[in-house]
């Protein structure tokens, strides 16, 4: 006996790109922090190279966000 399928998961939006770029800045943030304290290099300038490099790459990851969803169906019909 197998369980019944779950239902699918309601379609919905692309997130705005504001939150692709500081989910991006916080990983940034997150990976070079263990390094950088090593190094000796204050936070603020590491947080503020982490908020550039969120802005460079958010782009790319909302793209692949709004790829992923039209690849389940999953993204309203507009």
């Amino acid at each position: 006996m197998t369980a019944p399928a779950p239902p699918p998961l309601p379609s919905r939006p692309p997130r705005p790109l504001a939150v692709h770029w500081l989910v991006d800045a916080a990983v940034v943030f997150v990976a070079v922090l263990v390094v950088a304290l090593l190094l000796g290099i204050p936070l603020l300038p590491l947080a503020g190279g982490a908020l550039v490099v969120g802005l460079v790459a958010a782009p790319f990851t909302r793209r692949a966000e709004i790829r992923a969803l039209e690849a389940r169906g999953r993204l309203p019909e507009a």
